[in-house]
């Protein structure tokens, strides 16, 4: 089974176990390997798309209340794929709110690549940090679009000297589940 079918099996059964205590389900589309001051060019590109579910929030004392959430990204142009876990926080109960979130991703690159100059272009890690920030938009008390960047990175903690990161900014629509 390659790391594709994982995906999409994984992403599969994310949405076949959510629906009775997801809070929000999501899908969006996004530009896939945008050049940020975070990353370093990968020779990755293409379109991701994005869907997943946050459920409701917890309590994590001084941490506040963040929204758990499961998400899967695949990759149009068959670069890196994802699937991730984590806490969002929202701020704001008005028409626009933030969205700043924090998770661990599993990922499917190449474990090694290098660029014409010689240097490494793969993300270091299977296991990577998902920080994420959306704005969002209610459109009702039930849809909202956010304007999102994830960024998926090991932070330079699995090889000091590797780390190019790898950053995607696009839209998604939320759907408010009861």
């Amino acid at each position: 089974m390659n790391s594709r079918s994982l995906v999409v099996i994984a992403s599969a059964c994310i949405g076949l176990a959510a629906p009775a205590a997801a809070q929000e389900a999501f899908v969006g589309a996004y530009v896939h390997g945008v050049d940020t001051p975070f990353t370093l060019y990968t020779g990755e590109g293409g379109t991701d798309i994005m869907a997943g579910y946050r459920f409701k929030p917890v309590d994590l004392g001084f941490l506040g209340h963040p929204a758990p959430y499961a998400m899967a990204s695949v990759n149009t142009a068959g670069d890196t794929d994802f699937i991730a876990g984590g806490f969002g926080w929202k701020f704001g109960n008005g028409p626009i709110y933030a969205r700043p979130g924090i998770g661990l991703a599993v990922q499917d690159g190449p474990s090694e690549r290098y660029d014409t100059t010689g240097r490494r272009t793969d993300l270091g890690s299977p296991v990577l940090f998902v920080p994420e920030i959306a704005i969002g938009a209610n459109l009702s008390p039930h849809v909202a679009l956010e304007a999102s960047w994830v960024h998926i990175s090991h932070a330079r903690l699995f090889n000091w000297q590797q780390n190019p990161g790898l950053d995607m900014m696009g839209a998604r629509l939320v759907i408010k589940l009861p």
